[in-house]
């Protein structure tokens, strides 16, 4: 059995969004938790250590950046990705300023995806060693 590369937690409330995402990033690797609410997000980055946390933007309730807003009271130093079909440069704009460390705009090459989760997670454990 092969060790983790590391603890991904991926958000999202479309069920075939997070299982591509928790399929491809398990398969090269990565521990995986999925949720499908912001709430549920915010929860369990309270209880639990992620070496990345990735959001989708748009969602019923709060948004990803809302939540990413929520988590960088408590925890400045997990980097969060969104990976989302929010295009809209002001919808990047607002993740980037709530603390966000990447944005993918869906649809994205997989390659693309394994590259900047890659780059985030070696990136955050330089600066937290």
């Amino acid at each position: 059995m092969r060790s983790s590369k590391g603890r991904i937690l991926c958000m999202d409330d479309n069920a075939d969004s997070r299982d591509l995402v928790r399929l491809t990033l398990m398969a090269a690797g990565y521990d995986m938790t999925c949720v499908e609410s912001a709430r549920e997000a915010i929860d369990l980055v309270r209880r639990e250590h992620f070496d990345l946390l990735i959001f989708d933007n748009w969602l019923p309730g709060l948004t990803g950046t809302e939540a990413t807003k929520l988590i960088r009271r408590f925890d400045q130093t997990t980097p969060i990705l969104f990976y989302s079909a929010a295009a809209y440069k002001s919808d990047k704009q607002a993740a980037l300023e709530a603390g966000a460390q990447g944005y993918l705009v869906k649809p994205v090459g997989i390659d693309d995806l394994l590259t900047e989760v890659e780059r985030l997670i070696r990136t955050n454990g330089r600066l937290t060693s």
